[in-house]
């Protein structure tokens, strides 16, 4: 480092030291310890691993060594790793990415900068700013515990930010946003970003905590943690970076056959032979349903987790009926288990269950039932649970679940008042939705299921791998709550989920006799159409009242939610776009192999397709369906038309006309009820123009 550069850094003029003092500077700052650079200054331990081709896994702790805690990130395949020591900075290069830790003065501190390969910097760590005196790592003592902690990075305030899970806003560049790391109903926390600067950033730690990316500094916090856990990379291109970000955490799974088409789901088939009415109707109508859904409430009380016999008598039977139309039964199941329920006892003594650490144990009231959550860190819990679902569910023929309240969802969200067998929820919280899919992923692969989906309404870092297809909670059936969602699902596909579905028509509300919401579903499925799993569900209204042959009533059902239960007109419009789903068949299954294999989401923003047009990074309501097909949903009532644009470098064809258009401009689009702007790329697929 010349004169000039340590200036800038705030460091001291050098002096003359004899040889043994400056070898014991050196080794007391840095040390090379089997490829792994470790900082020891003033009671911080700080080590800088590499974690794959173009990656580096950066832990510190005060006190003591780090530990490596497998939360997420899996075992690394490593790029050649090279580590220099000098008097005063020690640098650690892995791939395309060179990280470089300074001994800084006013105040003392070790501070670290990452480079690209042409040697840019890609992220610093805030400055110390002289006599402000401030830590870029601030490990804040919390009395008898561990530490609050926040690490800050300088910003840069023309970069743009991507990913960080679901949240509900009408946002895709997160520049200039400030982020809960938490999970709740409708939110799922999953702390990745992408740069357009060319590095990817994983917040490897579960605690809850919060994200701001301000103009002056980018900020990352944990209520309660034990140490500092961070991962990041370089890459050339968004895809380059997505790739060794499923590396890092894992990559989905194959997708089943029946992913690929039309679900049927609605709150909700009350009993068996209602469901297999409506499956037999789909049928008769020559209508493909690739899964139908039993949602939650099949059960005598939380917690039995089994089908209640009044209601739904014979279970195998109805499997084995619907596998012959070529359907497959999803079942909902819930974490919660209610003190009333057959497994409350076992489970609680066993200590299977989260605890509350201040007043009454409870964490749920739901329908006059006091619940506490199945505590899905735990590896015994996770064990025994399976053995009840596979007696109940899994032995009858049912091969997909339902995993419904997987944030879980508190009836108060007071964090720092719960208990999990990873650790309280201030410091493991977020790792549940992770944990509650690995649950029933591990069940089925144990026997012998060979391509596993689950539908969860909430994922953390790593729940990809465990055959997470996350939907966006329960939202409202409105239009504006449609538009938030298309930058939900290009955000998660940032953040590492490549499945990701949403309630078509929205989950609380909407009239099927209403011709406004009528509006709203014809939109809303044209959109599902092109989303990773198309599936129709919601509580439609007026309720419909249920009880039992003694007279008690129970959880009511919703009006009909099936593709007839629209009027005449959305009918035609709905059928058509399901057997077009159907010609696309073979394409979305290529998606879903290319994102098991490559990590690349199904559903993308612009730029992953096209990272050198510079307006695609701004574009926050169209995106690719995988690498052909430019979608532009109809986000707004009563519109007509839509502006889209076509992208530099490649040639366009409107799905419905079959005009071509050059890319680099924008087009005023028509975009009646029916049709929904969808553009083909160079020429692909011309068997599908036309066909809706």
């Amino acid at each position: 480092m010349d004169k000039t550069e340590r200036e800038r850094h705030g460091a001291r003029p050098r002096k003359k030291l004899r040889r043994s003092d400056k070898e014991r500077t050196v080794m007391a700052l840095f040390r090379n310890d089997n490829g792994t650079l470790k900082c020891r200054f003033q009671g911080e331990n700080l080590w800088l691993l590499p974690w794959g081709q173009n990656a580096l896994r950066v832990v510190s702790r005060p006190m003591c060594e780090p530990e490596l805690p497998a939360w997420a990130l899996l075992e690394p395949k490593n790029g050649p790793v090279s580590i220099e020591i000098q008097e005063s900075e020690a640098s650690i290069a892995v791939g395309g990415i060179r990280a470089v830790v300074r001994r800084m003065y006013w105040p003392d501190r070790l501070e670290i900068t990452y480079y690209n390969a042409k040697g840019e910097v890609l992220l610093a760590e805030r400055p110390g700013t002289g006599a402000l005196n401030i830590q870029p790592r601030f490990f804040k003592p919390i009395v008898a515990g561990d530490f609050k902690l926040t690490v800050g990075f300088a910003a840069d305030d023309g970069e743009k930010l991507y990913g960080m899970g679901q949240y509900q806003q009408d946002v895709l560049d997160v520049k200039y946003s400030t982020f809960e790391l938490a999970q709740r109903n409708s939110q799922a926390s999953v702390p990745f970003v992408l740069s357009n600067k060319g590095y990817g950033f994983l917040w490897h730690n579960p605690a809850i905590g919060r994200a701001s990316f301000g103009r002056n500094l980018m900020e990352w916090s944990a209520e309660s943690t034990k140490q500092m856990d961070y991962w990041i990379c370089a890459g050339d291109t968004p895809r380059d970076i997505e790739r060794q970000y499923a590396d890092a955490v894992g990559h989905a799974p194959e997708m089943p056959e029946y992913g690929l088409g039309f679900w049927q789901c609605k709150l909700r088939y009350w009993n068996q032979e209602q469901l297999l009415n409506v499956a037999r109707e789909y049928h008769r109508r020559g209508i493909p349903v690739d899964v139908i859904v039993v949602d939650f409430f099949h059960w005598p009380h939380m917690g039995d987790f089994r089908f209640d016999e009044e209601f739904w008598p014979d279970p195998k039977a109805m499997v084995e009926e619907l596998k012959s139309m070529g359907m497959e039964l999803m079942v909902s199941v819930w974490p919660q288990v209610s003190l009333k329920s057959e497994n409350f006892r076992e489970m609680d003594e066993e200590g299977f269950l989260a605890r509350c650490d201040k007043g009454m144990n409870c964490q749920m009231r739901f329908v006059d039932e006091d619940t506490l959550f199945f505590d899905a860190t735990n590896p015994d819990a996770r064990a025994w649970l399976w053995q009840k679902i596979k007696k109940n569910y899994h032995d009858n023929g049912v091969r997909v679940f339902w995993l419904d309240e997987a944030e879980p969802e508190y009836g108060t969200y007071d964090f720092d008042n719960y208990r999990y067998y990873s650790g309280t929820v201030a410091q493991t919280g977020n790792l549940y939705p992770q944990a509650y899919a690995r649950t029933f992923y591990e069940g089925m692969k144990g026997e012998g299921q060979e391509k596993v989906v689950n539908l969860l309404r909430c994922a953390w870092a790593g729940s990809a791998r465990y055959g997470a297809l996350v939907w966006s909670g329960d939202i409202h059936s409105d239009f504006a709550t449609l538009r938030k969602q298309v930058c939900a699902g290009l955000n998660m596909g940032i953040a590492g989920i490549p499945w990701w579905t949403t309630d078509i028509g929205g989950f609380a509300g909407g009239d099927p006799k209403d011709e406004n919401f009528r509006e709203l579903i014809v939109r809303w499925f044209q959109w599902g159409a092109f989303c990773p799993v198309m599936r129709l569900h919601g509580n439609r209204v007026p309720d419909e009242r249920v009880f039992r042959k003694t007279g008690e009533e129970l959880l009511p059902s919703g009006a009909d939610n099936e593709i007839w239960s629209f009027g005449d007109k959305a009918y035609e419009i709905l059928k058509n776009l399901i057997d077009f789903r159907e010609t696309m068949r073979p394409y979305v299954r290529a998606l879903m192999q290319e994102a098991h294999e490559d990590g690349a989401p199904v559903m993308r923003t612009m730029f992953f397709a096209f990272p050198e047009d510079e307006a695609t990074w701004d574009l926050r309501d169209q995106y690719m369906f995988g690498p052909d097909v430019l979608v532009a949903p109809v986000l707004d009532a009563g519109a007509v038309q839509r502006a889209v644009y076509l992208p530099k470098g490649a040639q366009w064809t409107d799905l419905h006309t079959g005009k071509t258009y050059a890319g680099g401009q924008t087009l005023a689009c028509d975009a009646p009820l029916e049709r929904i702007p969808v553009f083909l790329r160079d020429g692909s697929h011309p068997d599908w123009i036309g066909k809706i």
